[in-house]
């Protein structure tokens, strides 16, 4: 799993709401047998217009994405967050997010920042008025966005979504640093209920 501790960069605003998975990546990108290169169909329909954000200077380096709410909806595609990794991206402020897709974000390095709608506004606002040159930070050991402008925002994410993302481990390995708890534990509770580990292997 990927570590984040933080990320500074352009934020893009994109600023529609229910953006579903198959406007993140349609389904026709998805025969593809690993996740490299995914991301050459991130908004694949929508960068077809030469006005679409993504495809204007300076927001095609983007970082960060800025959204209205229930982002990521529709199909549970874990390919949504693996092309908005690929092509750079490390987080997503919005004000919700579709439920699948916040989790998946976590496991392929981005965070899902879920904040009110207005101040995701002033900061889009921020980006727009600065012609992308402003640059937002997100913070994720402080749980703070902040702008270069001087907007502060907190947020929270489930404690250990975030142990694993400061840690760079996945749900396997952070359970494995455990073995020695849970052996403990164990051995307490086989004293206590024989009977429940009558067929259980060891």
């Amino acid at each position: 799993m990927e570590q984040f501790i933080r990320v500074k960069g352009i934020a893009a605003p994109l600023m529609r709401i229910n953006i579903d998975t198959d406007q993140i990546i349609p389904a026709r990108f998805l025969v593809r047998t690993s996740k490299e290169g995914i991301g050459e169909g991130l908004f694949a329909d929508w960068r077809k217009s030469a006005d679409f954000i993504l495809n204007r200077q300076p927001f095609e380096g983007a970082v960060v994405i800025l959204a209205d709410r229930n982002f990521g909806c529709g199909s549970s595609r874990e390919a949504a967050p693996q092309a908005l990794r690929d092509r750079g991206f490390r987080a997503v402020i919005a004000p919700s997010f579709g439920g699948i897709f916040y989790n998946n974000c976590f496991r392929n390095g981005i965070v899902p920042v879920e904040m009110p709608i207005e101040n995701v506004r002033q900061i889009a606002g921020e980006m727009e008025a600065s012609g992308g040159r402003s640059e937002v930070t997100v913070d994720l050991e402080a749980l703070r966005v902040s702008t270069a402008g001087g907007l502060s925002f907190d947020f929270i994410v489930p404690s250990m979504m975030r142990e694993m993302m400061l840690a760079g481990k996945d749900e396997i390995e952070m359970t494995l640093e455990k073995g020695e708890r849970i052996h403990a534990f164990r051995l307490t509770d086989k004293a206590r209920r024989p009977w429940a580990y009558a067929l259980a292997p060891g």
